[in-house]
């Protein structure tokens, strides 16, 4: 159980450095609406090439990956919303139940399905050399459908992480440190 445990904690660890890269996104973010706002209304001219529509695509591509590269980061810290009133009166070995079969039977196989079915999706987009509706748009618009792919991956990582932490749980093996990260909540 220790060797799954230290796999679910290089997982975990993947997870915050991909959570990381998702928070300088929104820092991007910020720095491009700033930036699109000051052109815009204060007269500063646009220098690169750049124009407003592109500017406000890119707004809209960096917030798409901020989320896409923090989902599982907060599947694993458990900033998820929980519907508690049952879950809390039940024994904590029940509890880790619940979790590893939600994560086995719902969050893994729903995982795999969205990756899988958004695989086409991004791949046409890369064959065909889709680019953004508005002829002045950014172009290579796979690297944002290849988002969703990314985002299933990391997100059933994540569900493989807490699953194995479930488990360990529910062997008893699990350090005590470890159990507010599987089950949410003060345990």
């Amino acid at each position: 159980m220790r060797a799954f445990l230290t796999v679910s904690r290089g997982i975990d660890r993947l997870l915050g450095w991909s959570a990381v890269i998702g928070g300088w996104c929104i820092v991007g973010l910020i720095l491009v609406v700033f930036y699109d706002v000051v052109t815009r209304y204060l007269g500063v001219p646009k220098v690169f090439g750049l124009n407003s529509t592109k500017l406000q695509e890119s707004e809209y591509w960096l917030h798409s990956y901020a989320i896409v590269l923090v989902v599982g980061a907060a599947y694993v810290r458990q900033t998820h919303v929980r519907i508690d009133l049952l879950r809390e009166n039940l024994s904590l070995r029940l509890r880790y139940w619940i979790e590893a079969v939600g994560c086995a039977v719902m969050l893994v196989p729903y995982s795999i399905l969205g990756a899988w079915l958004s695989w086409p999706y991004a791949l046409r987009a890369w064959s065909t050399g889709e680019t953004s509706k508005s002829q002045i748009g950014l172009s290579d618009i796979w690297l944002l459908k290849g988002g969703l792919i990314v985002m299933f991956v990391l997100l059933g990582l994540a569900g493989l992480s807490v699953f194995i932490k479930a488990v360990a749980g529910i062997a008893g093996q699990l350090p005590a440190s470890m159990q507010a990260e599987t089950l949410g909540g003060e345990n």
